[in-house]
Formats: C-alpha cells, structure tokens, sequence
C-alpha cells in the first residue's frame, strides 16, 4: 500500500490569486505521474510564528508559496528555517524564494538585520529588494548551472519560465550568498540570481518564477516532480 505523502504549502491562501490555485493544481499534476496519493494543506503564516516544530513535524514536504508580503514575516521564516535545519524537502517560489535567501541571510550568514524592502524599505541591510524592472506577467530565459541539481533535473542548460515577482535578492549580495552555501544556480539574461538550491540538503530549492503555472497534466514540471519525489 502506497503512503499517502503531506505537503504543507506555507502560505495565505488566495483563490483569486492564480500562483495559489496553480500550487494545487500541479501537486495534483506530479502526484498523478509519480502514481502517489498526496495531501496537501495550505498552513497560513501567523500560525507559524510561535512553536513551528509542533505544526510542521507531521509533513514530508514543505512549500513556501507566493503571495508576499506574508501575514507573518516570522512565521514564514520559520518554517523555511524547519525545513532546512530538519532537511525536509523544501521548495520555495516567487515570494517563498525571496524569504528562503532572506532566512538564509539572517541565519546562516549572521546578517541578523537582514531585511525584505517589501516589509522595511528603509532598512540598513536590504537583502531583497525592488527588480529593476517588475517581472509580474512576463515570460523569461534562465541559464543554469551545469553542476547544478536544477541542471540534472531539466536536463538542459536554458529554460524558458513564468515570474509574478516583484522584488528579488539584491545584487550586491549575490556573491556572498553563493560563496556562503545557498548556490545561485539559475540567473537571467544579466546574471542575476533566479535559482538558488542547497548542494547538502536532500532536496532544497528556491525559484525567483512561478513553475506552478506552466505545469500540466500531461506535462507536470520537473521541479515540482522532483519535490514529490524527495518527499517520498
């Protein structure tokens, strides 16, 4: 008998926010192909916030969705910390990549200030911050890393994706990011960051675009099927 696999998906739910439903819908996609029963439950931010341990033990994978800025920063932050300390298969999109570099910044890095411009603008370390130009709606190349896992997983060096993003890691920080252990593995036409994964994790990987949305049924995504798949 196959064991049903939980997934909890790090988000406030928004039907009318199309990533949210596209979340759902490729879960459903990769799940059908793989041949495993899946349970997924959408886990708001503030819940988060306090005793994130006791809410999150139970799932064999965790998500962080988009739709940032979060109810609760800390909540957010939280469960991506759960995910990579404990070494569950995580995957993070579009605002969930933003707050995986930015929980990485503050404690991994020791950038304790590190800071999200969606929530301060104004702070003294912005580690995220606004894109030069708004990607929401837009459909880009990405250039991966041979030595990457994202590489192996698609099989080829340059993919075409879906970004509803805003903002994304401050340039100024790349090299110390990389060079700190959460690889900058995919990056656009200028070189910066749209991938980042972990080399020693199981599975932890973070994308600056949406590939919920160009899953399918016949087609599911070789990110979201490689999640499933660490997950079981």
């Amino acid at each position: 008998m196959t064991t049903t696999l939980r997934i909890g998906i790090i988000g406030d739910y928004q039907p009318t926010y199309r990533p949210h439903p596209a979340t759902n819908e490729a879960l459903d996609h990769a799940a059908t192909s793989l041949s495993v029963p899946i349970e997924v439950t959408w886990l708001p931010t503030p819940s988060l916030a306090e005793d994130p341990e006791s809410r999150l033990s139970g799932f064999d994978a965790l998500w962080c969705a988009p739709g940032s800025p979060y109810q609760s920063l800390t909540g957010a932050l939280n469960a991506i910390r759960f995910a990579r300390e404990g070494r569950r298969p995580f995957l993070g999109t579009c605002g969930g990549c933003q707050h995986t570099i930015l929980e990485y910044a503050r404690h991994v890095l020791g950038l304790t200030d590190a800071q999200h411009a969606e929530y301060d603008p104004y702070a003294s370390v912005l580690f995220i911050t606004p894109l030069s130009c708004s990607l929401v709606g837009k459909t880009m190349q990405v250039r991966l890393s041979p030595s990457s896992r994202a590489y192996r997983l698609y099989e080829r060096e340059v993919v075409t994706e879906q970004y509803y993003c805003n903002f994304g890691l401050n340039p100024a920080y790349q090299t110390q990011l990389h060079e700190g252990g959460l690889r900058v593995v995919g990056v656009d036409q200028d070189g910066e960051a749209r991938i980042v994964e972990l080399a020693d994790h199981p599975f932890f990987l973070a994308t600056l675009f949406v590939p919920q949305v160009s899953s399918s049924p016949t087609q599911p995504h070789p990110l979201i099927s490689a999640f499933l798949r660490a997950a079981m």
